[in-house]
């Protein structure tokens, strides 16, 4: 048995030892196994889908009104709690503005079609790059490549990170469903999708599934909100009810019909709906 002196000289040696041991425990495990060392600010949730990142990251309630501007002269004078805006055209002291305003900025970059105008277009090989999606400088991208886009769409990741966004509206996350000029399956745009958001959270960013209704039931989980274009002009806002069910925004616009056509239903649903222009300018007409 050890005596009274000699236990007391065995904690005086090894106590610190242990509080350190232990205080190092209690840290969440990093991505890498490791223990963290902090995290990163927002409104505390646990992105879903095994996204394998143990961040909190901001999540937006349903109803949360919100700004979708990616052309003209940014206004910051609109009175919305959430600013969706151009990742590459405003820089890290807009994103500084808007949190000084009491904003949430979002990160709009498109990840699945190429756009020629991008500073990082050369970048993307010839052989990923495929059909006219409909936008001038825009074409789609075969999403299979997993190998070539992933690098090359983090740095774009990186990019929002660095300029202090609290999220990401990847966009063009459907190309299967379109005229792409690749053989794509339901299975490619999951895989796809599914990693989208996992470069979100492991930059501390929340992250919005764009559209891709289809999908919404197996990408839920994956996801912190969403972002709908024209759901009530074709009737198909009823499919966003799984984010709404799982406490999660859906941000909604609406372009061809008047607010007062759509806006009593969007509202009964939980959707943060408004009327934009096409063009997504700064004027917005919202429920």
């Amino acid at each position: 048995m050890t005596s009274p002196r000699l236990r007391k000289r065995l904690l005086l040696l090894f106590g610190p030892l242990l509080l350190v041991a232990t205080a190092c425990s209690q840290l969440p495990p990093g991505p890498d196994g490791k223990p963290s060392h902090g995290a990163s600010p927002g409104t505390p949730s646990s992105p879903g889908g095994g996204t394998g990142t143990h961040k909190p990251v901001w999540r937006p309630e349903p109803g949360t009104a919100w700004q979708w501007q990616l052309t003209g002269k940014l206004d910051l004078s609109v009175d919305a709690p959430v600013y969706d805006i151009d990742g590459f055209n405003n820089n890290a002291s807009t994103v500084a503005d808007l949190h000084k305003r009491g904003r949430k900025a979002i990160c709009y970059i498109s990840v699945g079609a190429h756009e020629d105008f991008r500073p990082d277009a050369r970048h993307f090989p010839k052989n990923v790059i495929g059909e006219e999606n409909g936008w001038k400088g825009e074409r789609w991208l075969d999403i299979r490549r997993l190998d070539v886009l992933r690098p090359l769409l983090a740095k774009r990741f990186d990019m929002c990170r660095d300029k202090g966004f609290d999220a990401v509206e990847p966009d063009n996350v459907d190309g299967y469903k379109n005229k792409t000029g690749f053989d794509l399956t339901a299975e490619d745009q999951l895989a796809f999708n599914r990693m989208i958001a996992k470069l979100a959270h492991d930059r501390g960013m929340s992250v919005g599934l764009k559209n891709d209704l289809d999908q919404i039931p197996q990408l839920v989980g994956d996801f912190d909100f969403a972002v709908n274009e024209q759901c009530a002009e074709f009737d198909e806002c009823a499919a966003m009810t799984p984010f709404i069910k799982a406490d999660k925004a859906v941000f909604h616009v609406e372009y061809e019909l008047q607010a007062s056509r759509f806006c009593r239903k969007s509202k009964s649903l939980g959707l943060s709906s408004m009327q934009k222009r096409l063009h997504l300018d700064a004027w917005r007409e919202s429920c």
